[in-house]
């Protein structure tokens, strides 16, 4: 029996990374720290305290462990909320585009 997991397109790398997520839909622009769970070609999901709204456009900075190698930086929208407990949502994101 195939699983879900099966069907991908592009395989996902499990990560526990701090990431700064950009509110482009915010006229301030505002940032928030999170914790990047996974990523994958097309996709990403992040661990957050508060949820966000669907469809908010957000630009994600990713920073390396080595000072050698560039963040990356990633846009894309909100497309999955997961309430995972108290304070805790996991927030799926649909990367539109990588600078």
């Amino acid at each position: 029996m195939v699983n879900f997991d099966d069907k991908r397109d592009f395989y996902r790398m499990m990560l526990n990374s701090d990431v700064t997520v950009t509110i482009i839909d915010d006229e301030a622009n505002s940032q928030i720290l999170a914790t990047c769970r996974d990523l994958s070609a097309t996709g990403m999901a992040i661990e957050m305290t508060h949820p966000l709204e669907l469809n908010t456009h957000v630009k994600i900075s990713v920073r390396s462990a080595s000072s050698n190698v560039q963040p990356l930086e990633v846009s894309g929208k909100i497309v999955r909320i997961t309430e995972e407990g108290e304070e805790c949502f996991l927030i799926g994101i649909n990367i539109a585009e990588i600078d």
